[in-house]
């Protein structure tokens, strides 16, 4: 039905009038009079229902639906975010020390071994043979010492006596001296025979888990190879890179200073929990081409759940704002005169209230302004709100 406002309804009482029968005619039989004067009075009740605001075209609009959260005083750590990347703590690739036939490997692919672990052998039959010669090498020269020696103290005692000449007597000097320099190389030379056959059982010099089998039992195998046998990776603890803007160091080197800083660490993945780690490391330059730092952080990882290369989400408070009024993101606005946010007092009404933000990670917002701990502040609906106009607040969902 279409409601008409009280000019609207002025306009038309000429032409309802005129509609009654012998009203405005001139004529006035008794009938057609009582009719004129029926319509008349209910046009003036009509005029009068619509000037006293009781009808429904004089109903303003009702209260707009917002939803509202509380402002609370809390300490905030103002917070960097990046990507991180899993970087191991040691990386060896093992290779052979000596040249021989590999005759078996003493693991598993992907096995977690221990520093002094058996993972591959040699064989030792060559290196034991060397050992065996230089041990006959030295025997053999220490009993001519020993004569030397025996020749030398004889010499010695005639050529007090003048029983002999000087000649002599320092040629048995002299060649009992080349038998103790040689008595010396061949006891190095045992040393080092025993030593390579040592090197024919190779043995993790890590604790860390190993990757594929590189050589296969079976395989020759030079000294000191470019290519490993195996390559051992060690990721307990492990080591978390990332890096910050250089505008960043001046907060990062106060806040070690003073507090130290931990890292947040989120693996990618649903369901991937958060961990922390504390930064130990912060680079000693800045990257001249992407004007960053680097830093890492040091996690334990006794449940492997790390694995070197992997990308996560690192999260660093920098610095705090103690006593801050936080509210939801969404609550503040943007104006021709700054940030502001809306209040719902206890008669339900709105206020626009100015603020400053100091810090903003996308969830939250610490601002500053008036507004106190426990105000109601306007999260959704705000476009529909007006300073001092009535709002009706309603559950998440319900606007």
């Amino acid at each position: 039905m279409r409601h008409l406002r009280l000019p609207q309804l002025l306009q038309t009482v000429p032409s309802a009038v005129a509609g009654v029968p012998g009203v405005l005619q001139g004529r006035r039989p008794r009938r057609q009079l009582i009719w004129g004067a029926l319509g008349l009075a209910a046009i003036a009740g009509l005029i009068w229902y619509v000037a006293s605001g009781s009808g429904p075209a004089n109903q303003g609009p009702p209260p707009p639906p917002v939803e509202v959260a509380k402002a609370v005083q809390k300490t905030v750590s103002e917070t960097e975010h990046t990507i991180g990347t899993i970087v191991a703590d040691s990386t060896v690739n093992l290779t052979s020390q000596v040249a021989g036939q590999v005759m078996s490997a003493g693991f598993t692919e992907g096995q977690i071994v221990h520093k002094g672990d058996v993972l591959f052998r040699l064989d030792p039959r060559p290196f034991q043979a060397a050992l065996d010669q230089a041990k006959a090498n030295l025997a053999r020269d220490r009993a001519s010492l020993a004569a030397a020696l025996r020749d030398k103290a004889r010499y010695d005692a005639l050529a007090k006596q003048n029983a002999i000449s000087a000649q002599l007597r320092d040629q048995t000097d002299a060649q009992a001296g080349a038998l103790t320099g040689t008595v010396k190389a061949d006891k190095a030379a045992v040393d080092m025979a025993a030593l390579n056959l040592g090197y024919t059982v190779i043995r993790s010099p890590i604790d860390g888990k190993t990757g594929p089998i590189l050589i296969q039992p079976g395989n020759l195998v030079k000294a000191n190879d470019t290519n490993a046998l195996v390559v051992i990776t060690q990721i307990e603890p492990i080591k978390v890179s990332f890096f910050l803007p250089q505008t960043d160091l001046p907060r990062i080197q106060t806040e070690m200073r003073a507090r130290g800083l931990v890292a947040h660490v989120t693996p990618h993945g649903e369901g991937a929990q958060t961990l922390s780690a504390p930064v130990d490391f912060v680079g000693n330059a800045v990257n001249a081409t992407t004007g960053t730092i680097e830093l890492r952080a040091t996690y334990p990882n006794t449940d492997t759940r790390l694995v070197p290369g992997e990308l996560v989400d690192v999260s660093l408070g920098l610095s705090r704002i103690e006593n801050a009024i936080v509210v939801p993101s969404q609550a503040v606005n943007v104006g021709p005169d700054g940030h502001y946010v809306f209040t719902v007092n206890a008669g339900s009404k709105a206020a626009m209230v100015p603020v400053k933000v100091l810090y903003d990670d996308g969830t939250d917002a610490a601002i500053r302004g008036k507004i106190k701990n426990g105000d109601t502040v306007i999260t959704v609906g705000q476009l529909r709100v007006q300073p001092g106009l009535q709002v009706s607040v309603v559950h998440p969902g319900q606007s």
